[in-house]
């Protein structure tokens, strides 16, 4: 059987990364989503999820504000309207932590992707030596 370069190389030009869990959901017998990327643009994809990952970092500290805030006042309105206000951020800084998880898990997931991408094509390229010097 003749070693079939292109096809490799085919292989190799795609990239696909699962969707992380879920953390809300629990884990169920059907696969989750995925995406495929061309490899060439994994790059521009982990950057863009980099720069979505600072964004909630720094909306993180909107949040705890949010979640902390204090009455204006000593009179009972003021109190009511901090414990109105406070659920709302705690609530808000929750989901904020949950996305921040979720994605650096796919972050994680697109920079392994990648180093198997590197790892692939070095392998494949020792092959093609290999196969050349016999």
């Amino acid at each position: 059987m003749a070693y079939d370069s292109n096809a490799e190389q085919n292989r190799q030009e795609k990239v696909t990364v699962s969707a992380p869990a879920n953390p809300d959901k629990p884990a169920s017998g059907g696969g989750g989503g995925g995406f495929t990327f061309d490899k060439d643009k994994i790059d521009g994809i982990i950057k863009k999820w980099t720069d979505l990952q600072a964004e909630l970092k720094r909306d993180y500290a909107d949040a705890n504000l949010m979640a902390n805030v204090k009455a204006p006042g000593k009179e009972f309105a003021s109190g009511d309207w901090e414990k109105l206000a406070n659920p709302s951020g705690k609530a808000f800084l929750e989901q904020n932590q949950k996305m921040q998880d979720y994605v650096k898990n796919y972050i994680d997931q697109l920079t392994a992707a990648k180093q198997k991408i590197a790892t692939n094509e070095a392998e494949t390229q020792a092959s093609l030596n290999k196969h050349k010097a016999v």
